[in-house]
């Protein structure tokens, strides 16, 4: 699932209109429909409002959040599943040291 989708997700699942949660979120609603459609990147100073206004883990969404910042990266790289296995034993090393 990705960041937008949760956000359409939770903002439907309160019976919440988009115009409403851009309101809340002061942004446009055409642009919290990009937002949901993926085709804009919702800041992450708005996740500490989504999380409160629906009641949902801030760090779930940063999860989603981060991965699409990640996915936008390197999605149109050949070798993207190589360069994600090489990330992950980076990660997996920083922590040992």
């Amino acid at each position: 699932m990705t960041i937008g989708q949760k956000i359409k997700e939770l903002r439907e699942s309160k019976g919440m209109l988009q115009r409403e949660l851009a309101s809340k979120l002061n942004v446009g609603d055409g642009f919290l429909s990009k937002i949901e459609r993926n085709q804009k990147v919702l800041k992450r100073e708005h996740l500490v409002s989504i999380s409160k206004i629906f009641n949902f883990p801030y760090n779930e969404l940063e999860t989603l959040w981060l991965a699409n910042k990640v996915y936008d990266l390197i999605k149109n790289e050949n070798q993207a599943i190589q360069i994600l296995k090489v990330a992950e034993q980076e990660i997996k090393y920083g922590k040992n040291i």
